[in-house]
């Protein structure tokens, strides 16, 4: 049975979540803070540890932190109800594995814990190369959960922005970042793609540079981008001929949810610009 270590300085929380993932078949340990935590995992292995940001004494980023050092390091969830992007960007430096934001909704706990329980080995960490709030920069290993888990934590960046924006913009980057892994980095984790994400006072502009050889529009047989207007699913037998996934649509979707789409020469770097006027 996997185990789950929580830890929370509120007692309700910590028996409300301990009670649903015990009800879907996990065992659970409890801490009340930094220091009871810390002394768990050095006495005994856990699988994943649920981890509240603002705690007294230590914080949980500090908590985690120190976690990088236990000698069977488990996988942490971050959970707060601190949108603030410092917080954030400290628990990205710190290798989070997910991020939950408090109050937790019961079936979005235990969709997170199976994903991150039922996620394979991480062959590469994410490396940040700059953490600032307004310039954010990564080293992302070409593997689908490590593209889900930065698209998680990068939209969580904008919540001071309009629904509207963060749906529009998460959406373009979701499917411009798995373009980038899975065509220009053959979903191979030992290859990285490079994501810039600048946010200045009218404007967001995120850059993703692939690892790949690049591409020509006109080779794009298999996207929705080169079907002739009277037949907009054309490129789905394309696909289908090639034995690819259903799909292709990612480029012109892109294209409509954003303000600027910018590629280089050999197009295996792309820039897209929101603004926010």
């Amino acid at each position: 049975m996997q185990k789950i270590l929580i830890v929370d300085d509120d007692r309700t929380t910590r028996h409300i979540l301990a009670l649903q993932l015990r009800g879907a078949g996990y065992s659970v340990a409890e801490a009340s803070d930094g220091r009871r935590a810390l002394q768990r995992v050095r006495r005994e292995p856990f699988d994943l540890v649920l981890l509240d940001v603002w705690m007294p004494g230590m914080d949980g980023v500090e908590v985690l932190e120190r976690l990088r050092d236990a000698p069977s390091r488990p996988r942490v969830v971050m959970m707060t109800a601190d949108d603030a992007s410092e917080t954030l960007l400290r628990a990205i430096r710190q290798h989070a594995y997910r991020y939950l934001a408090k109050p937790v909704e019961p079936a979005q706990l235990i969709e997170v814990v199976r994903s991150v329980l039922a996620a394979g080995p991480e062959l590469r960490q994410i490396e940040v190369v700059s953490a600032r709030p307004d310039w954010v920069e990564l080293l992302v290993p070409c593997q689908r959960e490590s593209a889900e888990r930065i698209r998680e934590f990068l939209a969580r960046l904008d919540s001071d922005l309009p629904e509207d924006v963060r749906t529009r913009v998460g959406q373009a980057f979701g499917e411009l970042l798995m373009n980038a892994i899975e065509w220009g980095g053959k979903l191979d984790p030992t290859k990285t793609v490079r994501i810039s994400y600048l946010r200045a006072r009218r404007m967001l502009l995120y850059r993703i540079a692939d690892p790949g050889q690049g591409f020509s529009f006109e080779g794009l047989e298999h996207s929705a981008l080169k079907n002739p207007p009277d037949r907009p699913t054309e490129h789905m037998l394309v696909r289908e001929g090639k034995g690819l996934r259903p799909g292709g649509f990612g480029l012109l979707m892109a294209r409509q949810l954003v303000d600027e789409l910018l590629y280089n020469e050999a197009q295996n770097e792309v820039v897209f610009i929101k603004y926010l006027d």
